[in-house]
């Protein structure tokens, strides 16, 4: 595994102590609409503490030769979004006392790192159970997100324990990969529905919004209508939710919120208020016509 070139503990301290005033914020990737809201959370503590932002995107699971292009180099501290960096990097950094907060995933367990998220377990049980006791839907397909994302972890997760609560056996041709994205959710809907033996459902549960666009775009294509035939459910109720034909129904995620809080304590931090908080903020189910209710 390449060895990344992270600054050793005295010299992360001289750093600091020159104060750039610099924050990072390190992202997998920016390829779809979620990232508005979190960023304009984000921007907002950092100009109002008169400091300067560098974002960078960085794959951390896809290793190259390559260090992060943030870190104790060039920044007083950094915000870690989801697996942007590997536990590995994590700890190898909060050795060094490197000022860090995690969004969208948790510290490691052998270390305390500050970390804000949102509710991704009991909203999924939720909605999943709203499909079966408000829908009678029992054949729900469900498209993962990224493999290495807490997010998509703790959602499939909730999905299988929901149907399991609920007397409903785990089909695994009803789980799809979608990346949370929407062009692969695509692909990936067309695939499943062009497969002659394609199995039974009556709902899908997209993994997010994003990925419901790709989802909505084809059932539509194969002549499903919705949510007469197929209901769908998304989540974190970005901006064009209400706006999908038919609007969706979806889990309202506080994104930006999220960003300004873990921008705050990350603003804490260099004014000598370390925390270890977990903080998990609390998410709603958002009912429109997607599902089959008639709002």
């Amino acid at each position: 595994m390449t060895e990344l070139n992270y600054v050793p503990h005295a010299a992360a301290r001289h750093l600091a102590s020159r104060k750039t005033r610099v924050v990072g914020l390190l992202l997998n990737n920016l390829h779809n609409d979620f990232f508005v809201p979190l960023l304009n959370g984000v921007e907002a503590v950092v100009r109002k503490n008169d400091y300067n932002l560098i974002i960078a995107t960085y794959h951390a699971n896809i290793r190259n030769q390559t260090a992060p292009p943030i870190g104790p180099h060039n920044t007083d501290g950094m915000l870690v979004f989801s697996d942007g960096l590997t536990d590995d990097d994590l700890i190898r950094l909060h050795i060094t006392n490197f000022p860090m907060v995690l969004v969208h995933r948790t510290s490691p367990a052998s270390v305390s790192i500050p970390s804000v998220t949102v509710d991704n377990i009991e909203v999924t049980r939720k909605l999943i159970e709203h499909f079966i006791k408000v829908h009678g839907k029992r054949r729900i397909l469900f498209l993962r997100g990224p493999i290495h994302q807490e997010d998509s972890v703790l959602r499939e997760r909730a999905y299988r324990s929901a149907l399991q609560a609920n007397g409903i056996p785990i089909d695994e041709d009803l789980i799809l990969n979608g990346e949370f994205e929407r062009d692969i959710a695509y692909e990936a809907m067309n695939e499943f529905l062009g497969n002659e033996a394609q199995v039974a459902f009556d709902a899908v549960f997209t993994g997010d919004d994003d990925a419901a666009i790709g989802v909505l775009k084809s059932l539509h294509e194969h002549g499903i209508q919705i949510p007469e035939e197929v209901a769908v459910i998304g989540f974190d109720d970005l901006g064009f939710a209400p706006f999908l034909n038919p609007p969706l129904t979806t889990v309202r995620a506080p994104t930006e919120q999220v960003g300004r809080i873990a921008t705050e304590r990350l603003f804490g931090i260099l004014n000598d208020h370390p925390s270890d908080e977990e903080i998990i903020l609390p998410t709603d189910l958002i009912i429109r016509r997607s599902c089959g209710c008639q709002q």
